[in-house]
């Protein structure tokens, strides 16, 4: 959902304003960076939080509500349209790019990095309550 929405935030700023395409090369750098340190970060904090996972009885699980997908495109949307109006709409550009970026990591490296955690021990983690979006996510497991 993040990265969809990420899309559809660059897209419409692409297609609505000249500017978006103003510093391709700053723009380009900015979201390799996103890229490689969501991939470095991200998979150094997954493996943390399949490693300090704690093990929950059966009623216990799944208590960690992930952010509400209606949420999402309002979030992506502020913040797309508050960079545009403050920083340009090539910085707006970026904003939905780096959306994408880590939306497509989350979705196919960070899921796959815990698939594999789960196929080495057997166990089904899943997101519980103290979650946060700067700290990353908190796992458990049923015992």
């Amino acid at each position: 959902m993040l990265a969809g929405c990420g899309l559809m935030a660059s897209a419409l700023v692409l297609g609505l304003s000249s500017q978006a395409t103003a510093r391709p090369g700053s723009t380009a750098g900015q979201l390799v960076v996103v890229l490689a340190l969501m991939t470095g970060l991200g998979v150094r904090g997954v493996a943390r939080a399949v490693r300090d996972a704690q093990p929950v009885a059966t009623g216990s699980a799944g208590t960690g509500e992930p952010t509400p997908l209606w949420q999402l495109p309002l979030i992506v949307g502020g913040l797309t349209v508050a960079f545009g109006l403050l920083a340009g709409w090539d910085a707006a550009l970026r904003i939905g790019g780096g959306c994408t970026i880590v939306g497509l990591v989350q979705a196919i490296v960070l899921e796959r990095w815990v698939a594999s955690a789960e196929a080495r021990t057997g166990r089904r983690y899943f997101r519980t309550a103290g979650s946060r979006i700067l700290r990353g996510s908190r796992l458990a497991y049923v015992a």
